[in-house]
C-alpha cells in the first residue's frame, strides 16, 4: 500500500488556471484515478489531501499526475502549462500533529510554465541527492 499525502504548489497566474478546494480535489481525483482506494481532504495548512492506492509510489505518482490534468479538463480550466509531482519518503518520525508520518510519501504537485527553472530555484538536484534513490521520485506529464 502506498500513502501519498499532497500538496499543491500553483506557479501558474491565470485566470483560467484556479487553485481547488481540498475536498474538490480529493473527489475530483478519486474520480480520475481508478486505483486510488482511499482520498481524503485534510485540514492542514500545507497538506491537502491523502491518497491510498496498492500501487507502487512511481506509479501512483504517474498516475496522480495524469488524474490531475484529467480533472482539470474536465472542470474546463486551462491545460497549457506543466504539471510535476515531486515526491520524498518519510523516513524518520512525523511531527505531532502532521498527516505525513513516517513511510508516507510527501508530494508535492507542481503546476508551472518552466519546469526546469522551477527545480532549479527549489535545488531540487541537491535534495534529491542528499535522499535514498528509493525515497524520491520526480514525475513529469
Amino acid at each position: 500500500m502506498t500513502c501519498f499525502v499532497v500538496s499543491h504548489n500553483l506557479q501558474v497566474a491565470a485566470d483560467n488556471v484556479p487553485a481547488i478546494a481540498p475536498q474538490d480535489l480529493a473527489t475530483g481525483l478519486s474520480a480520475h484515478a481508478p486505483s486510488v482506494t482511499k482520498a481524503e481532504a485534510l485540514q492542514h495548512p500545507h497538506w491537502l489531501i491523502l491518497l491510498v492506492s496498492e500501487l507502487p509510489p512511481a506509479e501512483l505518482a504517474q498516475e496522480l499526475v495524469q488524474a490531475w490534468r484529467s480533472y482539470r479538463q474536465t472542470l474546463g480550466h486551462g491545460d497549457g502549462h506543466e504539471l510535476v509531482a515531486l515526491g520524498g519518503r518519510k523516513d524518520s518520525t512525523g511531527a505531532p500533529g502532521s498527516p505525513l508520518q513516517e513511510g508516507a510519501w510527501g508530494v508535492d504537485v507542481v503546476e508551472t510554465v518552466d519546469t526546469d527553472g522551477f527545480l532549479r530555484t527549489i535545488n531540487w538536484q541537491g535534495l534529491m541527492s542528499a535522499r535514498p534513490a528509493d525515497g524520491v521520485f520526480e514525475i513529469r506529464g
